[in-house]
């Protein structure tokens, strides 16, 4: 047993698990990465699946043709179903937690609907939050599925300002890929990446390749393409330290970007 080993267990049993010295210690243990050569591609719910065929079919070919090179786990969003559900659950004055679980029913259907249409390809969907035959799948067919919304259910954190659930999909899958030490995060989107502006709906947006969190948050554009709280997640990361924004109604886009080219809007850390 090593001594940062032997001392971190002797804190651990004398001290608060908030004690700042314990946290030192535990700091200076480093993370394992268990997932290195995998990455995590966050399918939107809106902005691809509930689009259907049309836009989802060329990304399943897509993706069938990639994971030859490159071990993917397919996270899935929720989208308008979920937001239908939001509006009336919120209308009843339930809480976050409750939400939580509607949202995640959603993304759950998303991803079985991906995995049918991946498995005569070999890729399957897996359920549950410890993912525990992941790494067989890799092993063998490169690809799996998995519904993006983070397990918190009831646990869920309330957000500062409503009922909506302030951790969804583009947290759950980036959380995935940070714990799992993935060596990337991309998320397809209906846009080309982040904008000053709305692009939908502001004809001056202008596009920005590349930006900071800090960054975004300063220039009040932190709510603008993904989720508020996952830009937390992402400062806060360990082997995470940087987030891709690709438009994948584009063919090709995602196979760039897994590829290392900077496709679309690339949100750093710092």
């Amino acid at each position: 047993m090593n001594t940062t080993t032997s001392e971190l267990e002797t804190l651990l049993m004398q001290r608060s698990l908030t004690d700042a010295q314990l946290l030192a210690a535990a700091e200076a243990a480093p993370d394992f990465r268990i997932l290195p050569d995998a990455t995590v591609i966050k399918i939107g719910g809106q902005s691809v699946i509930d689009r259907g065929r049309a836009a989802l079919y060329p990304l399943v070919e897509e993706i069938v043709a990639v994971r030859k090179n490159h071990k993917l786990l397919i996270g899935t969003g929720a989208g308008t179903r979920a937001r239908h559900l939001y509006s009336i659950a919120a209308g009843l004055n339930l809480p976050a937690g409750v939400l939580s679980q509607l949202g995640a029913s959603v993304a759950d259907q998303n991803a079985a609907m991906l995995g049918q249409l991946l498995a005569k390809h070999g890729i399957s969907q897996v359920e549950g939050a410890g993912l525990s035959a992941v790494p067989l799948y890799l092993a063998e067919v490169n690809a799996v599925v998995f519904s993006g919304m983070p397990p918190y259910g009831l646990w869920m954190r309330p957000a500062a300002d409503g009922v909506i659930p302030p951790y969804r999909t583009d947290a759950g899958c980036f959380l995935l890929a940070e714990q799992f030490g993935c060596k990337a995060m991309i998320f397809v989107k209906d846009e080309d990446g982040l904008f000053t502006a709305n692009p939908k709906t502001s004809t001056d947006a202008k596009f920005i390749p590349k930006i900071s969190v800090d960054e975004m948050m300063a220039r009040g554009l932190h709510d603008s393409i993904l989720e508020f709280p996952m830009l937390d997640l992402l400062k806060a990361a360990r082997h995470v330290r940087e987030v891709q924004v690709v438009n994948g109604l584009v063919p090709g886009n995602l196979t760039r970007a897994l590829a290392g080219e900077h496709v679309g809007t690339i949100i750093t850390a710092s």
